[in-house]
């Protein structure tokens, strides 16, 4: 497999999981405060919205160049 099919690929495969989720969250560590031996910290959880257009455009992006092909 050479490099443009396995880029276009993975634009198929990113662009599907964009449409069937939608977003994707994750949590962020951060350091408040540290008092001698004692931390405190507090996790925060971001959510990520990904837009439909964007999905779309992947997904016909890397089957445009699975596709079309020198």
């Amino acid at each position: 497999m050479n490099a443009v099919r396995m880029f276009a690929i993975v634009l198929i495969v990113a662009g599907i999981l964009g449409l069937a989720y939608g977003s994707f969250t994750y949590t962020k560590d951060t350091q408040q405060a540290k008092l001698g031996p004692i931390e405190l910290s507090v996790k925060n959880t971001e959510t990520v919205n990904i837009p439909v257009w964007a999905g779309v455009g992947a997904l016909l992006v890397g089957v445009v160049l699975l596709v079309v092909r020198k």
